[in-house]
């Protein structure tokens, strides 16, 4: 602990200034005039953690963040041996230091009766100084061990489970059905939240420790699972949660209303100059001169709201059935559980309205098309939300986007093809090992875990992949920082 009395002196939490919201709606940017802070600043944050006796932000990061480590080693400016224990345990602090939420900070015991550490800003601030200074070399395994693994899916899961099962010898494919390697990361996340560069330069180095990237295939299609099995010594499957909730109301087969990830990746391949638009520059969903609404309050929906403030929305709503959370943490979340909160993302300080505990009862149409949302105030009665009487409300509405989240993993095609067994839940189902009921395929991430967060997929990515290695080779030395049975903290 290099400053015993950090927290006393220093009580402000810190973190990058934003650019001005009439920039940097103008382009696709990151939000921030600079990811980084000063070094002097850096260090005073870092010199904020307590370095408990019984560290909370551990059991707040399932990925096992040696958290109280790095923030000293920032402190005294020994960034090479940060990142080290940064390493340690997560393989992508670029990606989490702008993604995760950070579960973390919400269980930083300095957050009892101040601001907490800020854990997130100080893990990307080590990522970032290693990247600029040449300490992100590849690591090529010592030996190779002759087995080959085939990874299905390359979002933070597959992508975890790939760059440790090469590091450990194996040879490596991973397959993507999008024509780009990433999954959720790639074309679910808009450019201002993290820009796509920062998953390229990742992935070179990936390409050259020996894994291997076969994007625009799609396995069960392009190749059947009996080829699947046959190429391959053991199959990891991290295809995601990427069913749709839906909201069958009367006119959801209006023109007009979509599904989150069917705008959303469309916009990230405008933004980085992917030939899908036309004259106007625009894609075939957009929000220019709409009236939009967002029907769900999450990530996903925030990250409708700033694409379609850049794309011109004439407005926007967005539409949240829960209750408005309170300012400050929630009863029923206390400390160290991740607090219920209200919270402001950048979307939300660019634009639009924010309404809660409302619900959609039918959508408008004129010549096929929507025109306008009908719906009503809700309150919860006796564990169901009931309609509010007399609260009824109709808002215009040119595009609606679905945010509402995932019920689970596709099973036509590849799961049904392989045969392996489903929860009752929609996931893929697994054993205390990461094993499917099918001998030598695995399953990691949100396909087994359900929709959750990038460090529960990092951690199970890094977990599975221990399994497999000890299916390969009988023992493993890899790292398992969760099980399959596991439950978030939020």
């Amino acid at each position: 602990m290099a400053d015993p009395k950090g927290f006393l002196k220093h009580t402000e939490r810190q973190l990058p200034k934003r650019r001005p919201v009439d920039l940097r709606i103008m382009d696709w940017k990151e939000v921030y005039e600079s990811t980084t802070l000063p070094e002097a600043d850096l260090k005073t944050q870092a010199s904020r953690c307590m370095s408990c006796g019984v560290p909370f932000c551990h059991q707040g990061c399932p990925l096992g963040n040696i958290i109280p480590e790095w923030n000293d080693l920032v402190h005294r400016g020994r960034h090479d041996a940060a990142v080290d224990r940064l390493h340690a345990t997560n393989n992508f602090p670029e990606f989490t230091g702008r993604l995760c939420p950070a579960p973390c900070e919400g269980s930083c015991v300095l957050g009892i009766n101040q601001e907490p550490v800020t854990i997130k800003q100080i893990e990307v601030e080590i990522a970032e100084d290693a990247w600029s200074g040449g300490g992100m070399e590849p690591v090529i395994p010592s030996f190779r061990t002759g087995q080959t693994v085939a990874v299905v899916g390359s979002g933070p899961a597959g992508l975890a489970a790939a760059q440790q099962l090469t590091r450990a010898g194996h040879a490596v494919t991973v397959f993507e059905r999008d024509d780009r390697i990433g999954g959720l990361m790639r074309y679910g996340i808009p450019e201002f939240k993290m820009e796509k560069s920062v998953i390229d330069r990742r992935l070179a180095q990936m390409e050259a420790e020996g894994t291997v990237f076969r994007a625009g295939v799609n396995v069960g299609k392009d190749i059947t699972a009996s080829q699947l099995k046959a190429q391959f010594d053991a199959i990891v499957l991290c295809g995601g949660a990427t069913m749709r909730r839906d909201l069958p109301v009367p006119g959801r087969e209006l023109d007009g209303i979509h599904q989150a990830m069917e705008y959303l990746p469309l916009a990230n391949k405008a933004a980085v100059g992917d030939p899908v638009v036309d004259a106007d520059g625009l894609p075939a969903i957009h929000a220019r001169d709409k009236h939009v609404i967002i029907i769900g309050g999450g990530d996903t929906g925030a990250d409708c709201l700033g694409t379609a403030t850049r794309q011109g929305a004439k407005s926007v709503k967005s539409f949240e059935i829960m209750p408005k959370p309170p300012a400050t943490r929630a009863a029923s979340t206390p400390w160290p559980v991740y607090p219920l909160m209200f919270r402001t993302a950048s979307a939300h300080e660019e634009n639009g309205e924010r309404v809660y505990s409302v619900s959609t009862a039918e959508f408008v149409g004129e010549g096929g098309r929507v025109t306008a949302l009908k719906g009503s105030e809700v309150k919860m009665v006796d564990g169901r939300f009931e309609p509010v009487p007399g609260s009824d409300f109709e808002y215009p509405a040119d595009l609606v986007l679905l945010a509402m989240g995932f019920t689970g993993a596709q099973r036509a095609g590849l799961c049904s093809d392989l045969g392996v067994d489903f929860t009752d839940r929609g996931n893929v189902d697994r054993d205390s090992g990461w094993a499917t009921n099918v001998d030598g395929v695995f399953v990691a991430g949100d396909m087994g875990r359900g929709q959750s967060l990038i460090v529960w997929a990092i951690a199970e990515g890094r977990s599975a992949a221990a399994a497999v290695d000890r299916y390969l080779m009988g023992e493993t030395a890899l790292p398992a920082p969760v099980r399959p049975t596991d439950v978030a903290q939020r």
